[in-house]
């Protein structure tokens, strides 16, 4: 399977999408729909339903992702293949994200799903806990 070059699918976003694209990009931690929402508005009137169908694009696209846990969205920072794993690092006390691959656990659910028969249509994995810093 190629590898998906999703930072060039950028180029075909409206241009409410790329807005909601340059605030994810520009955020320091995971950002709820509402504070995406409260930070388009300083630009001027929009709706929750933009941005929520925003956000659907830019997932659908691998520009984005949802962390469920926080329900909350952060930019993507790693290209991924179609139907590859996502996964995150979460810390409980200063919020901070980082994303990462790791392809013995995108192996070991992928022999998961075809030993089971099922085919999974995202794969997104959320580690919580405390990140070096706050864990000193």
């Amino acid at each position: 399977m190629a590898p998906t070059h999703h930072h060039h699918a950028a180029d075909d976003l409206s241009d409410t999408q790329k807005r909601v694209h340059r605030i994810l990009t520009s955020a320091q931690n995971p950002l709820s729909a509402y504070e995406v929402l409260d930070k388009m508005r300083a630009k001027g009137a929009v709706t929750p339903p933009t941005v929520y169908r925003s956000l659907d694009k830019l997932i659908e696209k691998g520009l984005a992702h949802r962390l469920e846990s926080l329900n909350a969205y952060v930019a993507c920072k790693h290209p991924h293949q179609e139907h590859d794993m996502a996964a995150f690092a979460i810390c409980e006390s200063c919020g901070l994200v980082r994303e990462f691959t790791d392809p013995h656990i995108s192996d070991r659910l992928s022999h998961w799903s075809d030993d089971h028969a099922f085919r999974p249509k995202k794969v997104t994995v959320e580690i919580r806990g405390l990140c070096e810093t706050c864990a000193k």
